[in-house]
């Protein structure tokens, strides 16, 4: 049973982040019959307010670093990525003590980065906001990061992706430990759902890559142009006035990945804009993206983007669209 949660304010907290864990855990629900949390916000100097990313606005921790290590649960909000070398080496201490005597780590988005810097996510699976997924692997080698989903529970360390997803990680947690009960009477107080479906792969954005040659470069661009058309390795090739093994071997070092890879992505992206500004039908979609049925568009865009294009078009199409 949770009883006892810190959060930590290292560096220009995040306002939102910071929110989401006060929303959850730090107002007083017991009339929902929800058991209440001692909850206490921490920093190096209690009383001194910290710079938060939102300019002119400062949060003043009331409680120091030792109430950390009382806690069962400890929440690091996001804060800039870039910020991180700043962190006074006492923050990074008193999170690792306190996941050493037993205490739970929750992380909201960029927060990830000082449970990485107290040594928590080495051989663990964990993730953060898509943005800075390559930037948590380059300084956490020895982590696992997961680029797609909404959080990641390891037991005692729960990561979350950005922003939104510290709901859908603190309602986890809740529901966990305290049971579905007081997470869905939580969620209903936030008008959220107690759960979602799906990851961040829906919300990422895949431009096309930058290509130094200029026989790739207008091939790529060539290529996002006939999506709708058939294409086959020796067609670019000939196109790119290179045999089929040459041009294989030079595209992967330009985009980092294969010929059918890169064309089945950018029509999902293309499928992805179809559905997001037009109210076209499935099959018009898929043929205009090239995929050449609805069946195949939904079997690749359930695979890359993790829902369903209809279900993609609910949350993110024009408001007078119509479902299949």
């Amino acid at each position: 049973m949770l009883s006892k949660v810190a959060v930590v304010l290292a560096t220009r907290v995040a306002m939102f982040e910071f929110g989401v864990i006060c929303e959850v855990f730090g107002l007083d629900r017991t009339a929902d019959g929800i058991p209440p949390f001692d909850f206490k916000v921490c920093g190096v100097e209690p009383g001194v307010g910290l710079p938060s990313s939102t300019p002119g606005v400062t949060i003043t921790p009331a409680y120091g670093l030792e109430e950390v290590a009382k806690a069962d649960l400890v929440a690091l909000p996001a804060f800039p990525a870039a910020a991180m070398d700043n962190i006074d080496p006492a923050v990074i201490e008193a999170v690792r003590s306190a996941h050493d005597a037993g205490a739970i780590i929750l992380t909201v988005c960029s927060g990830a980065f000082l449970a990485g810097a107290a040594g928590l996510l080495d051989g663990r699976k964990c993730t953060t906001h898509w943005r800075y997924v390559d930037e948590l692997a380059r300084r956490f080698p020895e982590a696992t990061v997961d680029p797609d989903v909404l959080f990641v529970d390891a037991g005692n360390l729960i990561t979350s992706a950005g922003t939104a997803a510290g709901i859908d990680a603190c309602l986890h947690l809740v529901r966990r430990e305290i049971g579905s009960a007081a997470a869905n009477s939580i969620a209903r107080r936030m008008v959220v759902p107690p759960q979602r479906d799906g990851g961040q792969r829906q919300f990422i954005e895949r431009p096309v890559p930058a290509c130094t040659t200029d026989s790739m470069r207008s091939t790529l661009q060539w290529l996002n142009e006939n999506l709708d058309h058939p294409h086959t390795i020796e067609d670019l090739a000939a196109r790119s006035m290179m045999s089929t093994r040459t041009f294989a071997r030079r595209f992967a070092a330009e985009t980092g990945t294969t010929p059918v890879k890169w064309l089945t992505n950018q029509r999902v992206l293309y499928a992805k804009h179809l559905l997001e500004e037009t109210d076209h039908s499935l099959e018009y979609i898929a043929t205009r993206a090239g995929f050449g049925s609805g069946a195949l568009l939904r079997h690749h865009f359930q695979r890359l983007v993790g829902i369903a294009p209809t279900e993609y078009r609910r949350r993110f199409g024009p408001v007078s669209t119509v479902p299949e």
